[in-house]
């Protein structure tokens, strides 16, 4: 008699907007041997078009709007509610602009992805493929983290670089750029919920060891 296989570690994916990276993680995990669950798919922002890809890939979704909070802390504790009823294994961060409290933070502290357009420690924040253009740079890129007390600061687990062409805009290197997210993130939330990534007191460990620099996919 073979015994039930054992649970997938739970993923709860946050999301602001039209939801590309979630759609790449639905995409992920629809993979037969994807070792994890999308089990629901939260917002802040009631229309976001995040919501209706997992309507239409059946994940449940809920909704904690920003606007009915009069702070964040306020907003912060309801969505802490919410993730704590769900209690998945992983929370990824897939585009969704909410500075959260250093409480939050710490509440989830090893159990919380975010990425973000930039080859981080370079360019935190918003607008980052204008300030990369206008810099000069040569080579941009995306970032995934993890989540800690300082915005965009967390431990960097992997990169992908994307080199900035001379006839490059904003707008056509932000395309390559998500490109290049569609297809990291996935991985590295496959690499969480095989257990191979940890965030530990020195940094990231990967396989056990820790890493001197974030993993590195070049892209054309």
């Amino acid at each position: 008699m073979m015994a039930d296989p054992a649970p997938l570690p739970t993923i709860v994916v946050l999301a602001s907007g039209s939801g590309t990276n979630l759609q790449a993680l639905i995409d992920a995990s629809r993979e037969r041997d994807f070792p994890g669950e999308i089990i629901a798919v939260g917002c802040n922002r009631p229309g976001a078009f995040a919501l209706e890809r997992a309507a239409q890939a059946n994940i449940k979704t809920f909704v904690v709007d920003h606007k009915q909070y009069g702070s964040r802390e306020e907003f912060d504790g309801a969505l802490m509610a919410e993730l704590r009823r769900l209690n998945p294994d992983v929370i990824v961060l897939a585009g969704f602009m909410r500075i959260l409290t250093a409480d939050f933070v710490r509440a989830f502290r090893g159990r919380m992805l975010n990425i973000h357009p930039s080859l981080l420690p370079a360019y935190t924040g918003l607008n980052t493929h204008q300030r990369v253009l206008d810099a000069g740079d040569k080579v941009h890129g995306v970032s995934i983290h993890f989540v800690t007390e300082e915005l965009d600061g967390g431990p960097v687990i992997a990169q992908a670089e994307v080199a900035v062409q001379s006839d490059d805009d904003a707008e056509s290197l932000a395309e390559r750029v998500q490109q290049q997210e569609h297809v990291l993130y996935p991985i590295v939330v496959r690499w969480f919920c095989e257990g191979r990534i940890q965030l530990t007191a020195d940094g990231v460990q990967f396989d056990g060891k820790l890493l001197q620099h974030p993993m590195r996919l070049t892209a054309s």
